[in-house]
């Protein structure tokens, strides 16, 4: 899940900076793949709840790999949500996309480093990954101001700007959901309930 939800993020703002509806077409199909697998993972989580009855750190387990998921599937809906943005924007874009890239690069960073800490269940790699979230605030803070300021010059820019306010909130909340998994893998780690985001 984490691996296709990283290959969402990144083929979601490829269709967004190159206007490719087919790529676009094909992040909204994948994303019932990644549902799927959160289905799949649930029941088998469910499943060792009731028949295992597990203790201390292996319920910590079970709880984190519960509520990874759920972020993990909400990042591949931010990511299908992208790419529907895409077929909307008519025309070309009215700047540049650089910022909404590197965003994009962050936040992919960001959840390979948390699934990373998932694996080697690292609570000290889990920090430094959630440290990133603040890079993307940034990031998302800038150009939110650089769009509003295009609309206020040039009306006329205002449809397709909006747009792309939309895709720099839905990246900010995929790093967003990477410091929680960072929090669940600190949870699953050490039983410390950590607000990282």
């Amino acid at each position: 899940m984490g691996n296709l939800s990283i290959i969402a993020i990144e083929d979601s703002v490829y269709s967004l900076k190159n206007l490719d509806r087919k790529k676009a077409d094909t992040v909204i199909k994948n994303d019932k793949r990644i549902d799927e697998l959160d289905e799949d993972v649930n029941k088998l989580c469910i499943r060792l709840l009731a028949l295992q009855q597990p203790m201390a750190r292996d319920l910590r387990e079970i709880i984190a790999s519960l509520k990874i998921i759920i972020d993990l599937e909400r990042m591949s809906d931010l990511a299908a949500d992208i790419a529907k943005i895409t077929k909307r924007i008519e025309g070309e874009h009215i700047k540049p996309l650089i910022t909404i890239p590197n965003m994009s690069q962050l936040v992919q960073e960001m959840v390979s480093g948390a699934m990373e800490a998932y694996r080697k269940k690292d609570a000290a790699l889990a920090y430094e990954v959630a440290k990133k979230d603040d890079a993307v605030d940034k990031l998302f803070y800038e150009t939110w101001k650089e769009l509003i300021d295009l609309m206020i010059e040039d009306p006329s820019k205002i449809n397709n700007a909006s747009n792309l306010l939309f895709v720099l909130r839905y990246l900010e909340r995929i790093g967003d959901h990477a410091s929680n998994i960072c929090e669940s893998v600190v949870y699953m780690v050490s039983g410390e309930r950590v607000e990282l985001n």
